[in-house]
C-alpha cells in the first residue's frame, strides 16, 4: 500500500447519559482494562481538543458512499485525513500533511475520490469539535495493541444541508476502539466490556453521518431505490437492478484503491467491470439495449485498460514460482533478473495506463450512466416478468450459449483451439455471474450452477494463463538471445507451459468431469 495510508479496523459504540458514570468508571480502571486478553499496560497520554473540518460536494457524493474526507487539527495526527471503505469491516485511511488552509484540498486526496465525486466541487460541509481522552492498551514490550477514544463531540451543519427538524448544532458522546498492533479477539473483548458497562452500537457510521442525520440518509451510490425490491425481488428487473448496483459499488470503491496500489484491487476493479457487462447481457430484455448497449461498449474499454496490470501481475507471480521450483543448473544465465525486471516493468507500465483510464472524464461519464441506470431504469420489454419465472430464462440461455462454444472448439493442437477454449471460458465466467445474481431468487441450485460454472472456469483460466506465458517466454528468449545470453531456462520454462496447454482438449478427463457437473447443475435448475 502506497506510503500514507493504513488499513484501520475499528468499533464505535454510543454512550447515553444514562450509561456515561457507568462508562467513565469502566475506562478509570486499569485493573478491568488489564483483564482483556493481551494487555499487560495501560497508558493514558491525556486529553486533547481537536476540530475537523469535513469536505465533500453539495450533494453529499462522499458520505453516500461510505468516503470521508476531513481537515483535522489539533492531537498527534492533525493533518488531511480521507478515510475509504475496506474490507470486511477495516477502513483504509490516507493522511496528507495539515498544509494551508486556503489552499484547499490536496490534489492526492482529490484524485482518491474521483469515482466518487467525478469533477463535482469539493468543500466544507460540516465542523466538529471533539474533547478527546486517549487510552493506550499495551503488551508486555509496551507496543501499542489499541486505542481507545472517549470522545464528547460538537457538530455544527453548513446551513444549506441542515435537513427539516434537524438541529443545525449536535451534542453527543462516544467511544472508539481502534486496533493498533493486537488481534480482533482484543477488539471483541473490549467492545464486549464497554457494552457491559452500558455503551451501545452506534447507530451511524461515522461522527459526519451522524451530524448530517437525514441530510446524509440519501440513496447510496449505486443503490436501488427500492429497499424492498433488494431484500425480496417481485421482477426480474428488481434482480438486475440488485446485480448492477452491487457491482457499481465495487467499481467505485476498487477505483482509489488501484490508485493506491492496494493488494488485488486492480483484479477486483477488473471483476466488477466484467460482472456489469455480463448482467446487462444477461437481462438485455429487461433493461432498454439502445441504453445498456452503449454502457457495455464503455466498460469493455475499461476492462481491457485493467486487463493489462491484471495479466502482468498473475504473469509475474506464474513465471517467477515456476522459476523458484526449477534447480538452478537447469536455468543458466540471469533469467531470474531478465523475469524480474520485464515482469515488473510490465506491470507498473499497465498500472500507468489503468490509472489514466480513472482519470479520463469519460470513466466520471461512464459511472454517472450507471448510477443512473440504476436509479431510473431503462425499462425493457420484459421489465415485468415475474422474479422467478423471467430470470429461469435467462440463465438457461447462458448455459445454451456455453454449449454452443463448446462445440465449436477444434480437435487439433494450436491458436485456433487456443482461442476457442477461451471463449468457452469467457461463456462459462457468463453463466457464473448468472447465477451468483440470482442466488437471491433461487437459492442453492443457482449458487451451485454457479459454483460449476466456476471450476470450469479455472480449469480454462490454467490453459489461458499457460498461452499467455508461453508467449511471453518465447518473447524474452528472443531478447536474451539477441543480448548473447543463455536462452536454455527460456526453453525450459516455455515448454513446461506448453506442455499445459497441448494437454487440455475436449476429451480431458478434468475437462470432461466439470462439463458433466455443470450439465447436472443445469438441468436442475430451478424446478
Amino acid at each position: 500500500m502506497a506510503v500514507g495510508s493504513h488499513t484501520e479496523v475499528e468499533t464505535k459504540l454510543a454512550v447515553t447519559d444514562e450509561a456515561g458514570a457507568s462508562v467513565a468508571a469502566l475506562l478509570d480502571d486499569d485493573a478491568g482494562l488489564l483483564a482483556l486478553p493481551g494487555v499487560a499496560g495501560v497508558d493514558r497520554p491525556g486529553t486533547v481538543e481537536l476540530v475537523a473540518t469535513y469536505h465533500d460536494t453539495t450533494d453529499l457524493r462522499l458520505a453516500r458512499s461510505r468516503a470521508t474526507l476531513r481537515r483535522r487539527t489539533g492531537g498527534a495526527d492533525e493533518g488531511w485525513h480521507l478515510k475509504l471503505p475496506g474490507r470486511e469491516d477495516s477502513r483504509t485511511e490516507v493522511h496528507e500533511p495539515l498544509g494551508d488552509d486556503a489552499a484547499g484540498v490536496p490534489d492526492r486526496l482529490v484524485d482518491l475520490t474521483r469515482s466518487r465525486h467525478r469533477g463535482a466541487g469539493i468543500g466544507p460541509v460540516a465542523v466538529l469539535r471533539t474533547r478527546r481522552t486517549e487510552i493506550h492498551l499495551l503488551d508486555h514490550d509496551a507496543r501499542v495493541l489499541a486505542e481507545i477514544a472517549d470522545d464528547e463531540v460538537t457538530a455544527e451543519v453548513a446551513d444549506v444541508l441542515v435537513a427539516p427538524g434537524h438541529p443545525a448544532v449536535v451534542v453527543w458522546h462516544e467511544v472508539e476502539v481502534e486496533l493498533v498492533s493486537g488481534g480482533r479477539d482484543l477488539l471483541a473483548a473490549a467492545v464486549s466490556l464497554l457494552r457491559d458497562a452500558g455503551a451501545e452500537p452506534a447507530a451511524s457510521p461515522s461522527k459526519l453521518a451522524r451530524a448530517l442525520g437525514a441530510a446524509g440518509a440519501r440513496p447510496a451510490v449505486g443503490a436501488t431505490g427500492d429497499d424492498d425490491a433488494r431484500r425480496s425481488p417481485r421482477t426480474a428487473l428488481d434482480v438486475a437492478l440488485v446485480a448492477v448496483g452491487e457491482h457499481v459499488r465495487s467499481l467505485v470503491e476498487e477505483d482509489p484503491h488501484v490508485r493506491l496500489d492496494s493488494p488485488d484491487s486492480v483484479h477486483k476493479a477488473r471483476v466488477a467491470t466484467r460482472r456489469l457487462r455480463s448482467t446487462l447481457a444477461t437481462f438485455r430484455p429487461q433493461l432498454d439495449r439502445d441504453v445498456t448497449e452503449p454502457v457495455r461498449d464503455r466498460l469493455k474499454d475499461l476492462g481491457s485498460a485493467l486487463g493489462g496490470a491484471r495479466d502482468a501481475e498473475v504473469l509475474s507471480a506464474r513465471l517467477q514460482g515456476r522459476l523458484a521450483g526449477l534447480p538452478p543448473e537447469l536455468v543458466p544465465g540471469p533469467v531470474a533478473a531478465r523475469l524480474q525486471a520485464d515482469l515488473d516493468g510490465g506491470y507498473e507500465r499497465e498500472r500507468e495506463v489503468a490509472v489514466a483510464a480513472l482519470d479520463a472524464p469519460e470513466h466520471a461519464d461512464l459511472l454517472d450512466r450507471l448510477e443512473a441506470l440504476v436509479l431510473d431504469p431503462p425499462r425493457g420489454r420484459r421489465a415485468d416478468d415475474p422474479a422467478r419465472k423471467g430470470t429461469r430464462r435467462r440463465a438457461r440461455k447462458a448455459v445454451r450459449r456455453l454449449e454452443d462454444r463448446l462445440g465449436r472448439v477444434p480437435a487439433e493442437v494450436g491458436p485456433e483451439r487456443d482461442a476457442a477454449l477461451h471463449e468457452v471460458r469467457k461463456a462459462a465466467k457468463r453463466v457464473r455471474y448468472a447465477g451468483e445474481a440470482l442466488t437471491g431468487v433461487h437459492g442453492k441450485k443457482a449458487a451451485r450452477l454457479a459454483s460449476r460454472a466456476e471450476d470450469l472456469q479455472d480449469l480454462l483460466g490454467e490453459h489461458q494463463d499457460a498461452v499467455v506465458a508461453t508467449d511471453r517466454l518465447r518473447d524474452m528468449a528472443l531478447r536474451a538471445h539477441a543480448d548473447g545470453e543463455n536462452t536454455f531456462g527460456y526453453g525450459l520454462l516455455a515448454g513446461l507451459e506448453h506442455a499445459r496447454t497441448a494437454g487440455l482438449d475436449p476429451d480431458d478427463p478434468a475437462l470432461v468431469r466439470a462439463l458433466r457437473r455443470l450439465r447436472k447443475a443445469a438441468r436442475r435448475w430451478p424446478g
